[in-house]
């Protein structure tokens, strides 16, 4: 599972999706060779060796989520997003802090099982066809069967059988036996007993075991309800259990957003919960401590933390210093320019102008953006953010949004097969509102 990339190519590959932010992408790049470099180290060393967290600061819509998420995919790591300002200190109106590993060994065995899925898909779809084939032609049980019988179903089974790879018998009803699912099992608990709650749900599981239906299906119904029974029977459960763990102890990677919005001084007045509080409760997480689950305990140790944070109106050295040390990189995003935002409509591969031309193929129609077009949406994106709420590259959606509105909801009944956008039609879809002094009104 460790990825054996470099540096160098991890940049690159980031740079597929997001543009500019060479520190930020330095940075998580460095943090993952590293993880690499700890497995090549003896085993006794290897857990000495702690990941070195990372902060990025910088405005909202330059691409901090955008470069952990992408990171993540990259490596094939477990990841999941949290929002600071979520947790409060247990006792008040919030979420224990523990619960975002729990969730991140829920996102690892998803994870695992899609992967164990993949294994043993093609030897379910066999077991499937085998399955259907004897509720079509149920096998005959005589005791006084003789060779020439056997051999007379065999062919008729076999006829049966290139029938139903042809896809002639999909409307043909079948009786199948489906489980049915009980309902979640949710208890009202204080803060921190979240683990309580899996613990009673799967009690109850094991009082009031699945009922299980006999249900008449057509064949291409019932093959799906079959193939997540065999792949279910084929997968190894513990197995799953497992290597999810060790993918999250090893692997993991957590981002922090809005980690500004716990800093600050300590409350003069009642008690402290959205700032210091959740502080205080993230720091032993973060640290590295160990968390009860529902597949046992999970130790922290070596998850990368990632936070994120705009800081308008704090600072990185307004959090706890014991918080600060667990946080030894800093890096800080740049706010984009015009010619960032041109390079976002052209160079990812997930560019919006790519989105929306095979959007309208759906269509028929071929969507074509001139030069000047293009340069006239990162010109009005950038001095909207400039003159209003600077909201990063999300206001490229807006703006292409507004452009293209006409566009897309004549596209069903437009004869013309090619539409082209130039700089022109973009200032004329965009000249009332242009026009007007208060630009967040009509743009996001």
């Amino acid at each position: 599972m460790v990825t054996e990339l470099t540096p160098r190519q991890i940049v690159e590959e980031l740079d597929k999706y997001i543009v500019g932010q060479a520190a930020a992408k330095r940075a998580v790049a460095i943090a993952i060779r590293n993880r690499w470099r700890r497995w090549q180290l003896p085993a006794e060393v290897r857990k000495d060796v702690l990941p070195k967290n990372i902060i990025m600061i910088g405005p909202t819509g330059v691409g901090k989520t955008e470069i952990a998420r992408r990171l993540a995919m990259l490596v094939g790591a477990p990841f999941l997003k949290v929002e600071a300002t979520k947790y409060t200190e247990v006792g008040y109106v919030g979420r224990d802090v523990e619960s975002m590993i729990r969730d991140l060994v829920e996102v690892a065995v998803g994870m695992v099982r899609q992967q164990q899925r993949q294994l043993v898909e093609a030897q379910a779809r066999e077991r499937v066809e085998e399955r259907l084939l004897d509720l079509l032609l149920p096998r005959s049980r005589r005791r006084d069967e003789d060779d020439e019988d056997s051999e007379r179903q065999q062919r008729a089974r076999e006829r049966l059988r290139q029938r139903l790879e042809a896809g002639e018998l999909e409307d043909r009803e079948v009786e199948i036996t489906v489980e049915q699912k009980n309902a979640p099992f949710h208890v009202f608990t204080v803060m921190g007993m979240e683990q309580m709650e899996a613990e009673l749900q799967r009690m109850f599981e094991r009082l009031f075991p699945r009922e299980r239906t006999r249900r008449r299906l057509p064949v291409r119904e019932a093959r799906k309800v079959l193939l997540e029974q065999e792949v279910d029977a084929l997968i190894d459960r513990q197995a799953v259990i497992e290597k999810a763990v060790e993918l999250t102890e090893n692997h993991g990677i957590i981002f922090i957003d809005e980690i500004d919005k716990i800093c600050g001084p300590p409350a003069q007045h009642g008690p402290d919960v959205s700032r210091q509080g959740v502080q205080r409760d993230l720091l032993p997480i973060v640290e590295g401590t160990t968390t009860q689950t529902r597949y046992g305990p999970v130790r922290s140790d070596h998850i990368l933390f990632i936070a994120a944070g705009a800081f308008h109106s704090s600072k990185p050295s307004d959090l706890m210093p014991e918080l600060q040390g667990r946080f030894p990189i800093r890096v800080e995003l740049q706010d984009l320019t015009r010619e960032d935002y041109l390079r976002i409509l052209t160079e990812p591969k997930n560019a919006i102008t790519r989105q929306y031309q095979q959007l309208l193929s759906t269509e028929g129609i071929e969507l074509q953006f001139t030069p000047d077009a293009l340069e006239a949406i990162a010109e009005i994106a950038y001095e909207v953010n400039r003159t209003t709420q600077n909201i990063g590259a999300r206001r490229l959606h807006t703006v292409v949004e507004k452009v293209l509105e006409e566009i897309s909801y004549q596209a069903p009944e437009m004869k013309e097969t090619q539409v082209v956008v130039t700089g022109e039609y973009v200032r004329q879809r965009l000249a009332d509102i242009l026009r007007r002094e208060d630009l967040s009104r009509f743009i996001l």
